[in-house]
C-alpha cells in the first residue's frame, strides 16, 4: 500500500484520467474531491457490495417505460 501525505488543495493522480483533490482537512476527517470518467465506479469502502442494479440495467429500464 502506498501512503501519501497531502495538504488542502494538493492532488493525487491515478493513471491519466483520475485525480483526487484534498478539499478540506479537519481533526480526524478529510474531504476529497474525485475527478474521474463516468465509467469509473467510485464507492465508499463501506458500500463495497455489488450494486443491485448496474447503470446499464437502470438505463434500459428507463428507456422501456412510457410516460
Amino acid at each position: 500500500m502506498l501512503v501519501l501525505s497531502r495538504k488542502v488543495g494538493e492532488t493525487i493522480e491515478i493513471g491519466s484520467d483520475i485525480t483526487l483533490i484534498i478539499t478540506r482537512a479537519t481533526s480526524g476527517r478529510v474531504q476529497i474531491g474525485i475527478d474521474a470518467p463516468r465509467e469509473v465506479a467510485v464507492r465508499r469502502g463501506e458500500l463495497r457490495k455489488e450494486p443491485r442494479f448496474t447503470a446499464d440495467d437502470l438505463k434500459a429500464e428507463l428507456h422501456c417505460r412510457t410516460f
